[in-house]
């Protein structure tokens, strides 16, 4: 019967926080996903989020290395990218920086 309990709690807890996901949204409108870029050169990362009821903030990744940002409509300036393949991750947190599931990630080449 524990165990019963333990996956219904699970199912019903796992969908409260799809839907809750599902309440906001994360865009990148610049660069696209899969442009070039120049290498060495700062770049502006246009964006807008929706965080949900659950989203504070957000917290940026740039090839895995976090950044935390409290603007959730506007630009960044990225850093100066080695010429290579390069991640932008974008992931909506909580008060506690905690992932709400809402995040957008794009891939860009610098050349």
């Amino acid at each position: 019967m524990k165990t019963f309990q333990t996956l219904l709690f699970s199912l019903v807890f796992g969908a409260a926080t799809l839907v809750f996901a599902a309440d906001g949204s994360v865009t990148i409108t610049a660069p696209a996903d899969g442009a070039t870029i120049k290498a060495n050169t700062e770049t502006k990362l246009e964006y807008e989020i929706s965080p949900g009821a659950r989203g504070d903030h957000f917290h940026l990744y740039i090839d895995g290395k976090e950044n935390v940002v409290r603007a959730l409509k506007g630009s960044y300036t990225l850093p100066k990218f080695n010429p290579g393949k390069h991640t932008v991750t974008l992931k909506v947190v909580d008060k506690g920086h905690t992932p709400t599931g809402l995040e957008k990630t794009i891939t860009v080449t610098a050349e």
